[in-house]
């Protein structure tokens, strides 16, 4: 039987297995390891709060595959007013919160694959049941990654993602 599995790597040539069709970052680009003891600051894996005054949410950015079944994921951090932020907190665990309207945040994560920043796209949080992170829509613009949210990427942009993120000393960020 021939393994269909993984693909070559046109970056290092090695064999890898296939690429991961979501990412996740750890924190918003604004936090800093020292932020963790100021008492007025908190990471969570889904919640972070800088200085009392920056409200973050962690939520999925999903993009349609065009030549197979699911969609690509981003785990990317959206800002948040105050406001948002404590209701987002008040309906945490409250059966129905999907049915909450869209709240605009900024988006605050670098996805170093676009060419251009992503940090302070706007977007909208669309909440989601409990337990399912919110979905990030980004605003229709003409960034590189509002497309590919609106129209799809393909399977092979997925592996130039993939070369791009496991070796990034070989695939520097466009323009350095």
């Amino acid at each position: 039987m021939h393994d269909t599995l993984g693909y070559t790597c046109g970056t290092c040539g090695d064999r890898h297995d296939e690429p991961p069709l979501s990412y996740r970052t750890p924190a918003p680009v604004y936090w800093s390891d020292e932020l963790a003891a100021d008492a007025d600051s908190e990471l969570t894996p889904d919640l972070c709060v800088i200085h009392g005054e920056h409200f973050f949410i962690q939520g999925n950015l999903d993009i349609p595959l065009l030549d197979a079944e699911g969609h690509f994921s981003w785990g990317v951090w959206v800002s948040l007013s105050g406001a948002n932020f404590g209701r987002t907190v008040e309906l945490w665990e409250s059966p129905g919160r999907e049915a909450e309207p869209p709240y605009f945040g900024w988006l605050s994560t670098e996805l170093p694959v676009y060419g251009a920043t992503t940090v302070n796209l706007k977007t909208h949080v669309h909440t989601r049941p409990v337990g399912i992170r919110p979905l990030i829509e980004v605003e229709p613009t003409d960034h590189p990654l509002a497309v590919a949210q609106r129209t799809g990427m393909t399977t092979a942009d997925v592996r130039r993602i993939a070369e791009r993120l496991l070796h990034p000393e070989r695939n520097p960020e466009p323009g350095r």
